[in-house]
């Protein structure tokens, strides 16, 4: 078990670098088997999936040299192989399904084990990723403990209508497609950050795709892919959650962050809660003009909503850090998931601080904020921004915190503590058995 403890109550001020987004990271790393060229990735983070794709990389014969003190990756794949009654993929992590669509193109089948798991934030169905394997001409076979996905001929290219804007499902379809002879075309594609990130690999490697950034995607497939360097963008979710930590704390953080055209939303988001968001040179800060307030919506009688979903909404990923603010700020305000069923549970830790919150669905959660709170022990789900919103509330509290299960943050920031560090937050790790 991995604890934070938080010593809360001190203005956080200083810079902070954040790292890459780990969920660009890991479909590009999958992404890499498609091409037997060497590669070289700048700014991998040293983050447990990171490593443990890896370790499959090099069960399978790839080359693998990894400086995480660096982040620089160099990959070779030209003599890896594949053998379905010897490889697994971990089941424990979520991207190992976008390992599926390299690997029948390399080899024409993949070893899936049955339940793929990731976050606790609701079911994380396979179904349409199964669709998509289909689509192109793969055949599935359920075993008692795997899905074993084989392509006895190149894939072939189709047009595709996703039920939802699935950000693996997505990346999934890219894959199939970019191995596929002709082209593809995907509607109501993902399109967050991450995704953009993706598809620009994709077109590195030789992948040509049109429409990136938006919902519609087209590919051209069955070109022979090349190699090359890459650089990983700073995580958008990370330099808010420093933007933010830096506002509930009345500090001043400057977060690197040069792709601010990201954050229109994200910064009227902020501007909800009293927050001003200032992008200058490369860099982003939060201002501040008296304590974190709720600004009242021109309408009467309504709440102020946060609502979060599929990008270009709010991402759901940030919501937790704004419920924080909501916590702090004087007023109420209304936090809108609209992707997952009780996703917002956790409240009930809030309120071991003090904190005056409603669950009013398993989708709504309502915050009277501006109370006094006071230190307190809090457990965390095994999801990556709860953790961290709960460290920020902490933070904001004079006194002694503990955050129990707070594993998921090592999940996608490997730096987090320090970065903290750095701004004046004292925190430590405590791992118990």
């Amino acid at each position: 078990m991995s604890n934070l403890i938080v010593f809360g109550g001190r203005p956080l001020h200083g810079e902070v670098t954040p790292s890459a987004n780990k969920n660009a990271v890991l479909p590009i790393l999958c992404a890499t088997l498609l091409t037997d060229q060497p590669l070289r990735l700048i700014g991998v983070p040293d983050i447990t999936d990171v490593k443990k794709i890896l370790d499959i990389f090099r069960t399978l014969g790839s080359e693998v040299s990894m400086d995480f003190d660096a982040g620089i990756l160099e990959l070779h794949h030209h003599a890896s192989v594949f053998d379905p009654a010897v490889h697994r993929l971990p089941e424990e992590m979520r991207s190992s399904i976008m390992l599926v669509p390299p690997l029948l193109a390399r080899f024409g089948v993949a070893r899936l084990e049955n339940d793929v798991k990731g976050c606790t934030l609701g079911v994380r169905e396979i179904d349409p990723h199964v669709e998509v394997f289909e689509r192109f001409g793969a055949g599935i076979e359920r075993t008692p403990n795997s899905l074993i996905v084989r392509s006895e001929s190149q894939m072939t290219a189709n047009h595709h209508w996703l039920d939802y804007a699935s950000v693996t499902t997505t990346e999934n379809f890219v894959l199939c497609a970019a191995s596929a002879n002709g082209t593809s075309t995907l509607v109501n594609a993902a399109s967050e950050p991450h995704v953009q990130e993706f598809c620009r690999f994709m077109t590195m490697l030789g992948v040509p795709i049109d429409g990136i950034g938006t919902s519609r995607l087209t590919i051209a497939g069955g070109q022979k892919l090349g190699g090359g360097e890459f650089r990983f963008s700073e995580d958008f979710h990370e330099i808010a959650t420093f933007l933010a930590l830096g506002a509930i704390t009345g500090g001043d953080i400057a977060v690197k962050n040069t792709a601010p055209e990201q954050f229109p939303l994200i910064d009227r988001t902020f501007s909800k809660f009293g927050v001003q968001v200032v992008h200058r040179d490369g860099w982003s800060r939060t201002v501040l003009d008296g304590p974190l307030r709720v600004n009242r919506p021109f309408t009467q009688n309504i709440l102020t909503k946060i609502e979060a979903a599929p990008w270009p909404y709010l991402p759901v990923d940030l919501l937790p850090i704004f419920i924080a603010l909501g916590v702090k700020a004087e007023g109420s305000a209304m936090f809108w998931n609209k992707v997952y069923d009780g996703a917002m549970g956790w409240s009930v830790e809030l309120s071991k601080f003090g904190a005056h919150v409603f669950l009013s669905d398993p989708h709504r959660l309502i915050t009277f904020g501006g109370i006094p709170l006071s230190p307190a022990t809090v457990e965390s789900p095994y999801i990556i921004r709860v953790a961290i919103a709960l460290l920020m509330v902490a933070a904001s509290i004079d006194g002694r915190s503990e955050i129990r299960n707070a594993l998921p943050i090592r999940r996608a920031h490997p730096r987090f503590v320090e970065n903290l560090r750095s701004v004046g937050a004292n925190v430590e790790w405590t791992d118990t058995e």
